[in-house]
């Protein structure tokens, strides 16, 4: 393979970060991600996500790209990164759903020698889980209903069988306006295989301006559709999810991990 891989020790010379900035809120991002951005003299990504770490870009060249652009984005930041050190930002985890296969893919296919170094962060599924207080607290799946990669019949397939599991299912980019059908779609063939009382949490704009939470069940989700969006994450629970309540009334969604099985408490 031709891509040279920092490790987390690695400096000096041109290279390139792909740094995860997690969910949006500069508190949320890990310490070496806020690193890597201090480090750069060149930041490039979606404008979207460039605004919500605005903060870390005083005195830096900033390079903003536009949704569907994203091979033009890698290839301009390794070019860049030839001799300078470069920050590509990718929100939530940059390996989920994110910049880093297709920055990798670019640097093989062209023969690119600039050494890139990935920077994880927090995706989305982990830190909109924190807002509900813990769906996700064993196996789970995520998957993604955008079909501009994936074509719908794969994605319906794949959603049968994560759906047959009965664990958590975890949906990003799961209703826009272009696509507002796909998730009455994922919804029908989850209510397939479990019950009309399996809990459904969303989560719009985690840690970001204008958050809002939404825990509903699985048989009345479908009257609260227009509450999602692209910006929203839906959690669908698993045979053992339930909703639970703290003394002050507040409602949460866990799936136990199983310790009731093996220990008394």
């Amino acid at each position: 393979m031709v891509v040279s891989l920092l490790q987390s020790h690695d400096s000096g010379g041109g290279r390139l970060y792909i740094v995860g900035t997690g969910p949006g809120n500069l508190l949320q991002m890990t310490p070496r991600a806020l690193k890597a951005l201090g480090e750069a003299d060149c930041v490039i990504g979606n404008g979207f996500y460039l605004d919500l770490v605005e903060p870390m870009l005083a005195g830096k060249e900033v390079v903003r790209s536009s949704m569907g652009k994203e091979v033009d984005r890698a290839a301009k930041a390794l070019d860049l990164a030839r001799d300078r050190v470069v920050a590509m930002v990718s929100g939530g985890d940059a390996g989920v759903y994110g910049m880093a296969s297709i920055v990798l893919e670019v640097a093989e296919r062209s023969g690119s020698t600039v050494a890139v170094a990935v920077v994880p962060g927090i995706t989305a599924a982990v830190s909109a889980a924190a807002r509900l207080g813990s769906p996700l607290s064993g196996d789970y799946v995520t998957m993604s209903l955008s079909d501009l990669l994936t074509p719908r019949e794969e994605i319906e397939r794949r959603l049968d069988l994560a759906f047959r599991m009965r664990v958590p299912v975890v949906l990003y980019n799961p209703r826009s306006r272009g696509r507002p059908h796909n998730l009455d779609a994922a919804v029908g063939i989850a209510r397939r295989h479990l019950l009309e009382t399996t809990p459904v949490g969303v989560i719009k704009n985690a840690y970001r301006e204008g958050e809002e939470r939404l825990i509903t069940t699985l048989g009345e989700f479908e009257d609260h559709f227009a509450f999602v969006d692209m910006h929203s994450i839906v959690f669908i629970g698993g045979e053992e999810t339930r909703i639970w309540r703290d003394e002050n009334g507040a409602r949460g969604i866990i799936t136990p991990r199983g310790y009731h099985r093996k220990y008394v408490y």
